[in-house]
């Protein structure tokens, strides 16, 4: 803006000052003409009262710059200070001769394209009515702006240089107060008037920006917050692939670094595998695609759609990622669950079933009846615990029991359990001892005695004949621990980390009986209730399950 206004000002000032020298050159080419007729009617005057005392003798002795020509009546030239006047043409019909012979004076200017001057002329009519004439020369306005040229430049160059510096300082001084307007606060400031109409519309501007931002602030916190805290990805990509927004999520599904700000960033630099772009491609290519990725046994699906204008023109992609790997691994555990569960239950059904085609078929003496009946009750009886470990698992799975929490002594619950498993003890000819003291913790009844009889329970069936239970209840700073150790067959290492999964067992022979569920009815129990497990096994030498719960305050 200065540089326009000091552009405007200086040629503004170099057209004034132009027209100021061609106008004065005019001025004083005229006011010159002026004075030459001036002065050629005065020399006129005395010229003539010369010719009237000497006539021709005056002429001839006259010495003169001006042309003086003396004219008859008749327009015979018979005087002439420049030609020889018998050689001169008749001057009848020149204009200020005709003029003089009619008002008794005249005047005209001719002007000469060859020497580029102009003639002035005056002519006076004499008292014998001859007609005196002078004339002068006066050069062209153009040959007096060449004799002034040297001058009129230095003029000009020193007005040029002097429009120079005060159009800079000018426009600088224009400029200024525009310049020191504050947009945020305008009006403060020494400004001008003219102003004002444009300071009020900033104002408005201001204010309307203002309350735009804060609205956009407070969208886009609102957004930050709920993509931030989503536990899924969101991914907000432009049909060149580059990142418009994401969430933290994402990059953590993804194993994505944090982009660099204020970069562009393609998509394909958080992560290349086949599924994720195969689901930007898809969605790029205006149709929406879901994908999965799976990589070091974590499961993701990939929810790309497309996004367009209101003139249906595709301006990028929504991506979501999902972690379902939970959900995989659940689905996967309840196809194993279903395929194990199938085979534990066709186990005793195929032998009560084998049983009592023989019983059925007459092919059973009478006195092997007790054996069969023995072998049916039995395998009934197996799938009988088998369904209600099943139906227990279950109702853990789906949030345990429908039954108030209470303070439970591990104590006296572990007493009552090792009293109802006396006699499988006693069968097993082990030995069951209770240890410590009082141990309360919160919980509900029910589970707390599951996890306390089927740790006893393993602790009797996986043991040696003659071994030995020992159940401790004790209280640990803010925690109550109960500790079941035994001294049976132990757990090999290689198997330690799957005897909480469901119908898994070390001995697969199914020697020691069992369902397979007791572990995982354990682990699941603890969960619920917030205790953690923990199991120390030697093989031959025996093993320890450890159960921490949190200590009931009240």
């Amino acid at each position: 803006m200065t540089k326009r206004i000091f552009r405007s000002i200086l040629t503004v000032s170099i057209v004034v000052l132009l027209a100021c020298l061609v106008l004065i050159v005019g001025v004083l080419h005229g006011y010159f003409e002026d004075r030459v007729q001036e002065e050629l009617q005065y020399r006129s005057t005395y010229i003539a009262q010369g010719i009237a005392l000497k006539g021709m003798d005056y002429l001839n002795g006259l010495s003169s710059e001006s042309r003086i020509t003396w004219i008859a009546a008749d327009g015979t030239v018979l005087y002439d200070n420049r030609e020889n006047a018998a050689d001169m043409e008749n001057h009848s019909d020149r204009e200020e001769v005709r003029k003089a012979l009619q008002t008794g004076e005249g005047h005209s200017a001719r002007y000469s394209h060859t020497l580029s001057e102009k003639t002035i002329y005056y002519a006076v009519r004499l008292s014998d009515g001859t007609v005196l004439r002078v004339s002068d020369t006066q050069y062209s306005v153009w040959i007096l702006v060449l004799q002034v040229l040297q001058p009129v430049a230095v003029v000009t160059l020193l007005a040029i240089v002097l429009a120079l510096l005060l159009s800079s300082r000018v426009a600088k001084q224009i400029v200024k107060p525009i310049n020191g307007i504050d947009l945020a606060n305008p009006g403060d400031e020494d400004a001008y008037e003219e102003l004002t109409p444009f300071i009020a519309r900033i104002r408005s501007q201001n204010r309307q920006i203002n309350w735009q931002m804060s609205q956009l602030r407070r969208r886009q916190e609102e957004f930050a917050a709920i993509t931030e805290n989503m536990g899924e990805g969101f991914l907000v990509i432009d049909r060149r692939t580059n990142v418009l927004s994401y969430n933290s999520a994402a990059l953590h599904l993804l194993d994505a670094a944090e982009p660099p700000k204020g970069t562009e960033v393609s998509v394909y630099t958080l992560n290349r595998e086949s599924g994720f772009r195969r689901a930007v491609e898809e969605a790029l290519n205006e149709r929406r695609s879901e994908q999965l990725m799976e990589k070091d046994g974590r499961c993701r699906q990939v929810i790309a759609s497309p996004v367009f204008q209101e003139d249906n023109t595709l301006t990028g992609a929504v991506l979501v990622i999902l972690d379902i790997t939970e959900k995989e691994q659940r689905e996967s555990l309840r196809r194993e669950f279903t395929a194990n569960v199938s085979h534990e239950l066709r186990t005793p059904l195929t032998s009560i079933l084998g049983t009592a085609e023989i019983m059925q078929n007459g092919l059973v003496r009478s006195e092997d009846i007790p054996h069969f009946a023995g072998n049916i009750h039995r395998e009934a009886s197996r799938l009988i615990e088998l369904v209600n470990d099943i139906i227990k698992i279950s109702r853990l799975d789906e949030g345990g029991p429908a039954a108030e929490w209470e303070s439970v002594d591990l104590y006296s619950m572990s007493a009552s359990v090792i009293e109802q498993l006396r006699q499988a003890a006693d069968k097993k000819q082990v030995t069951v001892e209770l240890r410590g003291g009082p141990a309360a913790v919160r919980g509900i009844p029910q589970i707390v005695e599951e996890i306390v009889y089927n740790l006893c329970d393993n602790a009797i069936k996986y043991n040696r004949t003659g071994g030995s239970v020992t159940v401790t209840s004790e209280e640990q700073g803010e925690h109550s621990v109960l500790t079941v150790s035994d001294t049976g067959i132990g757990i090999p290492p290689e198997a330690r980390s799957r005897i909480f999964e469901r119908f898994y067992r070390v001995d697969k022979s199914h020697s020691a009986g069992g369902t397979g569920l007791g572990l995982s009815i354990v682990k699941h129990g603890a969960a619920y209730l917030g205790a953690t497990i923990a199991c120390r096994s030697e093989v031959d030498s025996g093993s320890a399950f450890t159960v921490t719960f949190p200590r009931d305050a009240g």
